[in-house]
Formats: structure tokens, C-alpha cells, sequence
């Protein structure tokens, strides 16, 4: 489907990640993002195993994700989160989340956080019911390059990674 206003994915097969983070169950009218983050920050630091400079904003939704209303009060579960090449030497404060290999829709985003609720619903209300995927449950994704230049900066670029089937 051609969009001018909304890049095309590109379609990956991914091969199982193994992040390390932390995790927080919220919803968007009570969004813990910002708290989320701030906790980790310090705490990346002592993640001795990266395999890369850069840094994950996980979604695990519900099994039913996208067949029920998704209203501001549904709950998710989000990590802040960095992958790892072993699940040695863990920092105790830590936990491990397996994304499981599968076939991803990767959208490259600029923007601000801000601005981001109008890029998913285009992702979701017009790109997937009119692409030849349906979505799979695994967890959705955001890679943030280790340049990333913060989530109210226009300029900032990441990746959203969107599991389909």
C-alpha cells in the first residue's frame, strides 16, 4: 500500500532476542513510560553483555490485542530494555524477556513521542487491515539507535517493529 505521508515497512525474519530490562504494567491514561526509563537508565549501565549500543521499548499486549477495543485504559506490560548476547552475569534489579523468531513489519519513525499515537493508529487501522499480514502475538517493539536523541525531539529516529503472520 502506498502512503506518501506514511513509510512503507520494510519485511523482516528476525531471529530470537533475549533483552534484559525492566518491566512495568500500565495503560495510556496511566502511562509510567518517563519512570520506567529514568529507573533504567542507571541501571543499563551495569548490563555488562550488550550486543548492541541500543536500547528497546517493548508492549506485551493481551491475546486479544486488536480483536476488543484498545481504549486508554487497557492494560500492557512495557520494557525498558537493552539485548544482550548471554544471560550471564545479570544485575540482580534486572529481568530477561525472550521475543520470540518471527516476521516483522519494521516502520521507520521520526518524531516526538508526542506525536507517535497518530503513526500507530495509521500502522494499525490502515496498513495492516490492507496489507496481506494479519498481527501475531509476540511483543511489539521500538529500537532506539544508541544516537537516539530522546523522546521530545522532532529530529529523533527509531524503528517500530510490528510482529505479523
Amino acid at each position: 500500500m502506498k502512503d506518501t505521508k506514511h513509510p512503507s515497512p520494510v519485511i523482516i525474519e528476525q531471529a530470537a532476542l533475549t533483552l534484559v530490562g525492566l518491566q512495568a504494567t500500565m495503560s495510556l491514561s496511566h502511562n509510567t513510560t518517563m519512570q520506567l526509563w529514568q529507573t533504567f537508565g542507571p541501571l543499563r549501565k551495569t548490563i555488562l553483555n550488550k550486543s548492541n549500543g541500543g536500547s528497546y521499548s517493548v508492549q506485551c499486549y493481551a491475546d486479544d490485542f486488536m480483536t476488543t477495543p484498545f481504549t486508554p485504559e487497557t492494560k500492557f506490560v512495557k520494557w525498558a530494555a537493552v539485548a544482550v548476547t548471554t544471560e550471564n552475569d545479570i544485575p540482580n534489579q534486572l529481568e530477561v524477556l525472550k521475543i520470540p523468531k518471527g516476521k516483522w513489519a519494521v516502520f521507520p519513525y521520526k518524531g516526538t513521542t508526542r506525536d507517535f499515537g497518530v503513526f500507530a493508529q495509521y500502522i494499525y487501522s490502515q496498513w495492516l487491515p490492507n496489507s496481506r499480514y494479519q498481527l501475531d502475538h509476540r511483543p511489539h517493539y521500538e529500537f532506539m539507535p544508541e544516537d537516539y536523541l530522546g523522546p521530545n525531539n522532532p529530529q529523533s529516529e527509531e524503528e517500530v517493529w510490528i510482529p505479523i503472520k
